[in-house]
């Protein structure tokens, strides 16, 4: 089993910058594959990166790409999201979330393809 938190989440006008940290503790290894995800009130769940775990190979939801970059820290067995140019649009509770799987270069973004998930932590972007 993994525990994730969150953390870093808050109030932010556009255009700034927030960054989102998920501890992990528990079973950590080399093997997983995260993902992170927001839901905006009203809407469904929805991906917005994800990091293979050969190679680091990181995706990003077409919304995001340029602005969001996400990041692991083996040493603190902890992955970020660091996230600039913010919009209202990026307005969420945030989640980070893993499962295990065999060595692969790809990621998923589909929520039903993980298997751990923190509690969440809310952004906010609003002047």
């Amino acid at each position: 089993q993994v525990q994730l938190v969150e953390s870093g989440g808050g109030l932010v006008q556009p255009g700034g910058s927030l960054r989102l940290s998920c501890a992990a503790s528990g079973r950590t290894d080399s093997t997983f594959v995260m993902g992170w995800f927001r839901q905006a009130p009203g809407k469904e769940r929805e991906g917005v990166s994800c990091m293979s775990n050969i190679g680091h190979s990181t995706d990003y939801a077409d919304s995001v790409k340029g602005r969001f970059t996400m990041s692991r820290s083996y040493t603190e067995n902890t992955i970020y999201l660091q996230m600039n140019d913010l919009k209202p649009e990026d307005t969420a509770v945030y989640y980070c979330a893993v499962t295990w799987a065999p060595p692969q270069t790809m990621c998923s973004m589909q929520s039903s393809d993980y298997d751990h998930w923190g509690q969440g932590t809310q952004v906010t972007v609003s002047s």
